[in-house]
């Protein structure tokens, strides 16, 4: 049996992705990869949203993923909804930021929602924007703000 030309991936490549295939994939997943595998053969956008039955913006992505050597990426967009904080997830954020970063082993001496986001994925595999984990910190009544020198004074400090 002979093989279409391959315009994108190279016969290692393809197999991988058609490994993939024969896994127990979520639907999603597998429309990604038959995008790729349609396109490396030369496939139009218009066919493979005809035979795939998905959108435009599905095909255009993934035609161009393939297209710049992305192809490994079928499985990095999250699909479905967003993960959810938890109790342990909410205490280990209090716990961090009212401690210093050098505990845990950085250089810094301040955390910013960036590191704690790092070290929170790295820990417990739940990763949120920065944003969110601002967010998360407000409602606590928590910070990664230093206090102004005025803050300090004004409860006792010296001016």
């Amino acid at each position: 049996m002979k093989l279409a030309q391959s315009l994108y991936l190279t016969q290692e490549q393809r197999q991988v992705l058609q490994k993939h295939l024969e896994t127990n994939l979520r639907r999603e997943f597998r429309r990604r990869i038959h995008i790729m595998l349609l396109a490396d053969m030369g496939e139009s956008q218009a066919n493979i949203c005809k035979q795939l039955d998905c959108s435009q913006e599905a095909a255009r992505y993934w035609i161009f993923m393939v297209k710049t050597g992305k192809f490994y990426k079928w499985n990095d967009s999250p699909i479905g909804r967003p993960k959810v904080v938890n109790e342990e997830y909410l205490q280990r954020l209090k716990e961090l930021v009212t401690n210093s970063p050098r505990e845990y082993g950085y250089a810094f001496e301040r955390w910013t929602a960036q590191w704690l986001n790092k070290h929170l994925a790295k820990e417990l595999g739940i990763s949120f924007s920065n944003y969110h984990i601002t967010r998360l910190l407000k409602s606590m009544g928590l910070s990664t703000r230093s206090k102004k020198k005025s803050e300090v004074s004004s409860k006792g400090g010296v001016t």
